[in-house]
């Protein structure tokens, strides 16, 4: 098991401390999660993101998107399963299961849509900064115009 000491990073940054906690629950869901479904993440812009989920097999009725707390989960949960008693395969390829998986996002990262196409579940996500924390120019000599109000 491999552990990360950031007890460096605390000394210089600051109120950076919830750094810690994200990287251990993404350690531990990561270790939780298998891979199915497979997935894909894709970088469209500087502020436009997609993920890309293999869900074949899965209507839209049986497919969930929730995102709360910086955190995007996708369900999919099979309505009318039919027992594997009443079905014989001579070889099961798809994987029919129900799954969970979840993507921790960013600061302002909101999800945007999602679609559902040939057996691909793509969300689009996008970051949408306030205009308070967008960098903004300055004027020099904008101090004295203030004074003088």
């Amino acid at each position: 098991m491999r552990t990360v000491d950031l007890s460096p990073l605390y000394r210089s940054f600051i109120g950076f401390d919830h750094l810690a906690t994200l990287m251990d629950s993404a350690q531990r869901s990561s270790e939780k999660q298998s891979g199915f479904p497979p997935y894909n993440i894709e970088a469209l812009d500087e502020d436009k993101y997609q993920i890309t989920m293999a869900v074949a097999g899965f209507s839209e009725q049986e497919l969930s998107l929730e995102s709360e707390n910086n955190t995007l989960t996708v369900r999919g949960e099979k309505q009318n399963k039919v027992s594997a008693q009443e079905r014989k395969f001579i070889h099961q390829g798809l994987a029919e299961r129900n799954f969970e998986r979840k993507f921790q996002l960013g600061d302002h990262i909101k999800v945007i849509g999602a679609d559902l196409e040939n057996g691909l579940l793509k969300i689009d996500l996008e970051r949408e900064v306030p205009e308070a924390m967008k960098p903004r120019k300055i004027a020099i000599g904008s101090r004295k115009l203030l004074k003088e109000e």
